[in-house]
């Protein structure tokens, strides 16, 4: 069939036409479906509920649901390596703590290098841990139960949210630190661990003190220290391990990581959002109220605080001769 040459004219501009915009139809605005956001404890725990706040807010912000994923064990490398495996498209998120910079020296083979491996999006909030133990042992002080623990060797059970988290990590200084002797009992996250405490299957543990905060208030459990550098305004009386034990101290962060290759302008966006929530007064507030302080970073920022942990845990690791268990 011959075409008259200004009818074939118009349909190669046509032709030329469609390509272009087929890529403006597929190039939606991110996100276009719900996104994932994976942590490495049990549901329940302090994280957890902070996750379910920020969760909600981003879901207005982004208009798409963050799904919150817990996989705990393996001292959150599960998660990690969770996040590490999926497609670097800003679809599923990291819920990152102390413990997987810990985990970078205290491992020696993992499937993963978590700085090489997780991109920085932002901070998230830091609260302090606290030593707390159920009130049917006698000591009501951090000397107390030191003696107490150096009376009773191995037989004080001191609870962590998990064999290598910063937890753990901060149980194995004490004892280094002061030569007390007590039996490490890991869980798998917060909310398990506090509630045998609370039933007496363990004497004592380090918590992060949004999750026992509520327990201390109504007295059913007794907190003897934070272990941080400074003490918590929610415990203004209980004093720091290292007024105690000279040189202890123990800070404690979480932030938002990504896959390793996802778009600068997707890890830009989260960021701003996120940042966003974090200083949202209403937020804020919730935050104060459990014993937590919101974390403002640029994602570089969050970069450099996670390769200055990394140095500073991988001395502790090793001068305490900590190893996996």
């Amino acid at each position: 069939m011959n075409l008259p040459r200004r009818g074939f004219l118009r349909l190669a501009g046509v032709a030329a036409v469609l390509p272009a915009a087929s890529r403006l139809v597929t190039a939606q605005p991110y996100p276009t479906r719900p996104l994932r956001w994976v942590v490495g404890y049990a549901a329940g725990g302090t994280t957890d509920v902070m996750m379910r706040i920020m969760g909600h807010w981003l879901s207005e912000r982004l208009g798409q649901p963050v799904i919150i994923e817990n996989k705990p064990g393996a001292a959150t490398n599960i998660a990690a390596q969770t996040v590490v495996n999926s497609p670097p498209d800003g679809y599923t998120m990291l819920l990152a703590t102390a413990t997987n910079v810990i985990n970078a020296s205290l491992y020696d083979a993992l499937p993963f290098n978590f700085v090489r491996d997780i991109a920085p999006v932002s901070g998230f909030f830091a609260t302090p841990l606290v030593l707390v133990v159920n009130p049917s042992i006698p000591p009501d002080n951090l000397a107390a139960f030191i003696d107490y623990a150096k009376v009773n060797p191995d037989k004080v059970a001191l609870a962590s949210f998990g064999t290598g988290t910063v937890s753990h990590l901060a149980g194995e200084l004490l004892k280094t630190m002061t030569g007390a002797r007590m039996v490490h009992v890991p869980y798998r996250g917060g909310a398990p661990m506090i509630g045998d405490l609370l039933g007496g299957q363990v004497q004592a543990a380090i918590d992060a003190l949004p999750n026992s905060l509520p327990h201390i208030r109504r007295g059913a459990l007794r907190a003897l220290a934070v272990m941080s550098s400074k003490r918590s305004d929610a415990l203004g009386d209980v004093p720091t391990a290292g007024e105690i034990v000279a040189g202890y101290e123990v800070n404690t962060w979480t932030g938002v990581g990504v896959p390793r290759g996802t778009p600068a302008d997707i890890v830009e966006k989260l960021n701003r959002e996120i940042n966003a929530g974090l200083a949202d007064p209403g937020i804020k507030a919730r935050l104060a109220d459990a014993g937590a302080a919101p974390i403002i970073l640029t994602p570089a920022e969050f970069g450099a605080l996670v390769a200055a942990d990394v140095e500073k845990w991988s001395r502790v690791v090793k001068l305490a001769g900590l190893k996996p268990e």
